[in-house]
């Protein structure tokens, strides 16, 4: 069997030995999985002074937040990052890549390939949570404060209206996983964690907390393409 050749494109930098393994689990031993980063080859300084300023674009409500190599994590607006993320996309296509998995939960219109298919999150992700959920009440955990108010038109587009909160997997601890899931218990049928950082460490916090049904972003998405493959 020929395996299939897929790059794993995050929005920090590679690679995400926090997230990769995830994937791979999910998908299989039938694929190549290639990791690539918008912000690799970029310092610390570089990226907050040149990806998070303050702009009179109108998207800076709009901020995403992602890991470096050296283990901290930033905060940067999409109008910033997504001209990245486009060069990488450009890159991995003249490197023959065919499958390109964007490692973000965040929404990107316009994003363009010419012969590639690239797999969003944004775009996936919502109706199949409107499946599992139907009409239960679902909760929504964010990695940012800013975001909170940010994927409402991701999830009201399929018909779903969450509560959200947020903890981040780069620098809260379990305490706050703990907090959000215990506000969430009574509130919520079902919990989405949104975003590709999290793990299943949090997601047993959560889970544990709230007493509800808890799922991981990335390996749902994961475990849905490994059926394509």
């Amino acid at each position: 069997m020929t395996k299939k050749l897929f790059m794993l494109l995050t929005i920090g930098q590679a690679p995400r030995k926090d997230i990769a393994p995830i994937i791979e689990s999910n998908i299989g031993p039938e694929s190549i999985l290639v990791q690539s980063g918008a912000l690799d080859g970029m310092s610390e300084r570089e990226v907050v002074e040149k990806l998070f300023p303050i702009n009179n674009s109108g998207d800076n409500s709009y901020v995403l937040t992602s890991r470096l190599t050296n283990g901290h994590s930033v905060t940067m607006l999409r109008s910033k990052l997504q001209p990245l993320l486009q060069e990488k996309i450009h890159e991995a296509e003249n490197k023959g890549f065919r499958q390109i998995f964007l490692l973000c939960t965040g929404m990107f219109p316009g994003l363009q390939t010419s012969k590639a298919n690239l797999l969003e999150p944004d775009v996936i992700l919502p109706p199949i949570v409107k499946t599992i959920v139907g009409d239960k009440r679902l909760g929504v955990i964010v990695p940012l404060k800013d975001q909170l108010a940010m994927d409402s038109e991701k999830y009201e587009s399929v018909g779903l209206h969450p509560i959200y909160d947020f903890a981040s997997p780069y620098s809260d601890g379990d305490k706050r996983f703990e907090e959000v899931a215990l506000k969430m218990s009574e509130r919520v049928d079902y919990i989405l964690m949104d975003c590709m950082g999290f793990n299943e460490h949090f997601r047993n916090i959560i889970r544990k907390n709230s007493k509800k049904p808890t799922i991981l972003s990335n390996a749902l998405i994961a475990k849905v393409l490994s059926e394509f493959i």
